[in-house]
């Protein structure tokens, strides 16, 4: 497993797992425990698996997050289609609170984003039909979840280009002062 940090983060991962290729099409490993935790260096525990669809192109969706104690790590792949995957720092401690970074996942590269507790997460589908799969560390709990307004201008995403489709709670989103105040 091939693995690099998302700068400026240094507990951010980009893991690509390794693809065994022939005529038929490729084997690819996506999760072993023992491996994930020696590219991170620590133990994590999952404890849950969730699957997305996302229909159409330019599907937004984000920025979500829970605050502690229920902060929730993920893994995220894409088995198909592609996405640029968008993060935030929300760690209040921390000397990137605030700032971002996107990496492209897709089913051809194959790449895979960990994400820590304390970021907010969020995406763009770049593909019609595009299938997320995340497996998470931490319980959900409405009473921690938050969404933060992606257009928040204090944030400065680059998303792309629109018209984004976007669920009622993403439109919704809170802005990234109320977000500071909420944790």
């Amino acid at each position: 497993m091939l693995s690099e940090h998302i700068e400026p983060f240094d507990n951010v991962f980009l893991l690509t797992p390794r693809r065994f290729r022939d005529d038929r099409g490729y084997f690819c490993e996506t999760w072993h425990q023992v491996n994930f935790e020696k590219t991170i260096g620590r133990s994590v525990e999952f404890v849950q698996d969730c699957h997305s669809l996302s229909r159409q192109s330019n599907t937004l969706r984000g920025l979500h997050a829970q605050k502690e104690p229920n902060a929730q790590e993920k893994l995220v792949t894409v088995y198909s289609g592609a996405i640029w995957d968008f993060i935030v720092d929300a760690r209040p401690e921390s000397p990137t609170l605030g700032k971002w970074a996107k990496a492209m996942l897709s089913e051809e590269n194959g790449r895979q984003l960990f994400i820590p507790a304390g970021f907010l997460h969020g995406f763009v589908t770049l593909h019609e039909n595009t299938k997320i799969h995340y497996k998470i560390a931490g319980r959900y709990s409405v009473e921690d979840a938050v969404t933060v307004n992606c257009f928040d201008t204090a944030l400065g995403l680059d998303l792309g280009s629109g018209p984004f489709i976007q669920s009622q709670k993403d439109l919704c989103g809170i802005s990234w002062q109320d977000f500071l105040a909420f944790l």
